[in-house]
């Protein structure tokens, strides 16, 4: 049996959880010998049929929200559709990215033939922290560098973020598809867990039936609280959901990069 999923918040309209990395949403037939599903897992805990509106990659770790009846889920599902909602993740990266950057970028579907026509996509970045190592990840450079970036992305493109951050040469740590497998490898060693260091930190919404904009917060806290962070096992159910995060934090020597204020 799984741990209960984190409940972020609820109504008798949405739910808002903490979808675990390394979950999928709901089930595909990529993925015939997964057990774990947010959807199925959910629709148990509550005791009432689930709705998905989104969807986050089996990686990624963070805020989902899911309906709790047809309407709300029509209602949901064209918020997203007409991009009527606002998406903050958070990246941990190969090098050191430019400070701030905006990538408009056109993307073809993963899994469109070759001729297909590509689609809009944009994402604003922002690096937030970076770190070097006195280690060599590659043979090639005597240290290792990282960031971790603030991810925005205003379109909803499949793989956007992971595919945008390769197209600037910083892709996302663990990224078994768009990263650097040797690399990944490398900080799978020193991180002690092989896993996308990708995170879905925050998601506003409109409520599907008052309209009112509804901000969730995954729970992770940067800069990460000195001395609030204790080493739980993942699997305690004490643990918090955001534990494999904090972990990141207060182990590695980052540099937080002050926040710009806007002119």
């Amino acid at each position: 049996m799984h741990q209960p999923l984190h409940i972020l918040w609820r109504d008798e309209h949405m739910v808002a959880v903490y979808k675990p990395a390394g979950w999928l949403v709901h089930r595909t037939g990529l993925d015939a010998s997964e057990t774990r599903f947010v959807m199925q897992a959910l629709r148990d805990q509550l005791g009432q049929h689930v709705y998905p509106v989104h969807r986050l990659d089996k990686g990624t770790c963070g805020v989902l929200v899911m309906a709790l009846h047809s309407d709300a889920a029509r209602a949901l599902s064209q918020a997203f559709e007409h991009h009527a909602t606002h998406k903050r993740y958070l990246a941990m990266v190969r090098g050191w990215t430019p400070e701030a950057v905006e990538v408009d970028h056109a993307l073809r579907p993963d899994d469109a033939p070759p001729d297909a026509a590509v689609q809009d996509a944009h994402t604003r970045f922002r690096r937030m922290a970076q770190l070097v190592l006195p280690e060599a990840s590659d043979a090639r450079f005597a240290t290792t560098r990282a960031s971790l970036v603030e991810s925005i992305p205003t379109t909803g493109r499949r793989h956007q973020i992971r595919r945008h951050l390769k197209h600037l040469a910083h892709p996302i740590i663990g990224d078994a598809t768009h990263g650097k497998g040797p690399l990944n490898r490398w900080w799978a060693e020193r991180l002690g867990q092989q896993r996308l260091w990708l995170h879905a930190w925050q998601l506003t919404v409109p409520h599907p039936v008052s309209g009112a904009a509804m901000a969730f917060d995954s729970g992770l806290q940067w800069p990460a609280p000195v001395g609030e962070f204790s080493e739980h096992n993942t699997e305690d159910s004490n643990a918090s959901p955001t534990a494999d995060w904090q972990r990141l934090f207060s182990r590695l020597p980052w540099d937080v990069v002050p926040e710009t204020p806007d002119a």
